[in-house]
């Protein structure tokens, strides 16, 4: 009983020694607005790590802290789209999360839809989706844009995407016959991902292009 009463002690003092971003990234995760807008407004940078390197825009897309989103985005000084340690930026995780309202948002604060190697529209089509992708695309998402090893999005929908998205990458003009640097298709990795049939589809459909495009010489 003594040790847990010490414990307790240990954990108030703590909090109430914690470093304002501490706070900031707390409310955050607890998907608390009002309290996000009221530390924003005493001045806590809310780009700033806390001490436990947890950056408050990611936490908000990882617990889905949505309203805590809102009030991260309404001010100015956060940085929409700085990338994490993985070069990742906070649309690219929504992104993969499928997190349309999300994703949304984000865009309507300025994030960047298209940037170099890895892109929003990949991050979108390696998860659930949940109508991320077709939205990307409508909003200018290069639909056949390269990662740093020549990956496609099409390419990543194949393999770890829902079953719809290849159809649709497909009718909003995406690629097949395109090849990675290890000269990977994305029907080879369809195949890779044991999704035969959406292999054979895409070798259909690369074999009719690849056709009219010799017929059309």
């Amino acid at each position: 009983m003594r040790a847990w009463l010490a414990g307790i002690a240990l954990t108030v003092a703590a909090a109430a020694h914690a470093e304002p971003i501490d706070d900031l990234v707390l409310a955050v995760e607890l998907n608390e607005p009002r309290a996000v807008l009221s530390l924003l407004l005493r001045g806590v940078d809310p780009n700033q790590p806390d001490s436990r390197g947890r950056q408050a825009i990611f936490v908000a897309l990882r617990e889905g802290s949505l309203q805590a989103l809102g009030s991260l985005l309404a001010s100015p000084q956060t940085k929409i789209d700085e990338p994490n340690a993985q070069g990742e930026t906070p649309l690219m995780i929504a992104a993969i999360r499928g997190s349309l309202p999300a994703v949304q948002a984000l865009v309507k604060r300025g994030a960047a839809i298209n940037r170099d190697g890895w892109t929003p529209l990949h991050y979108a089509c390696s998860g659930p989706d949940n109508g991320v992708s077709a939205w990307l695309i409508a909003q200018g998402a290069d639909i056949n844009a390269r990662s740093d090893n020549g990956t496609t999005p099409l390419m990543m929908a194949a393999r770890y995407g829902n079953g719809d998205l290849v159809p649709m990458l497909l009718k909003a003009g995406a690629e097949p016959r395109a090849a990675n640097e290890q000269e990977l298709t994305a029907a080879d990795f369809a195949q890779r991902g044991g999704r035969d049939g959406i292999a054979a589809e895409l070798r259909r459909i690369s074999a009719e292009r690849q056709r009219a495009a010799e017929a059309g010489k």
